[in-house]
């Protein structure tokens, strides 16, 4: 078994499409931080375990989701159905077989306005500055990704905001982690919302504040 942490923040429209399509062998765990849709009913009707993250900040519900996992290999998912849940075998592949220790799921854009301009230079500049820092050879912050669980506890990420996935790569590259990317399909967000980190040039900017002080850190 294979847990997934989907971070949710009012993803009811997106979280019954996700969870049809979770694999067999992977459970979801939805890791909810101050929904007030019908986020949590939902999750809860559908089977995922839900977690609440009391503290507010995507990497606040991504890491009580990491901290409620009991599998030894996680993976990270957004609620929001810009990726397909079905494709979790390709970063989790290489990770449970002991092939890697971290692999990241590089972001192909299905359809024009999947992936912002704006969205696509931020990701473009931080992973740029990643790889000059030399260690983490990396193309795309994907969202999609998978680890081991007690590894990635080890590392002991402290960021609670939108930096938790970029202190998650730098840590893993700095203990020597062996990384890679793998394909994986992205799609505008289900029922035509914008992405919290993305779909706006504001979150856009927010998340790139929130990298550039994991970095500077």
């Amino acid at each position: 078994m294979i847990d997934v942490v989907l971070p949710c923040l009012n993803e009811a429209a997106a979280l019954p499409w996700v969870l049809a399509r979770i694999p067999h062998g992977f459970r979801p765990i939805v890791a909810d931080n101050g929904s007030t849709d019908r986020s949590v009913r939902i999750a809860a009707d559908l089977g995922a375990t839900v977690v609440h993250a009391s503290r507010r900040g995507f990497g606040a519900a991504a890491h009580a989701g990491l901290c409620a996992a009991s599998a030894e290999v996680v993976c990270f998912l957004d609620a929001d159905g810009s990726l397909d849940p079905s494709q979790l075998p390709r970063v989790a592949t290489d990770v449970a077989a002991g092939r890697a220790d971290l692999v990241l799921g590089r972001r192909r854009p299905t359809q024009r306005g999947a992936w912002p301009l704006h969205a696509r230079l931020g990701n473009a500049a931080v992973a740029w500055r990643l790889r000059s820092l030399g260690g983490a050879h990396v193309r795309d912050l994907g969202p999609m990704r998978a680890a081991r669980r007690q590894a990635l506890l080890d590392l002991n990420l402290s960021d609670r905001r939108f930096g938790y996935p970029l202190e998650m790569i730098l840590k893993a590259a700095r203990a020597g982690w062996r990384m890679s990317e793998v394909d994986v399909d992205y799609a505008p967000r289900i029922e035509g919302g914008r992405s919290k980190i993305t779909g706006t040039v504001r979150g856009t900017l927010r998340t790139i504040y929130d990298m550039a002080r994991v970095l500077r850190q």
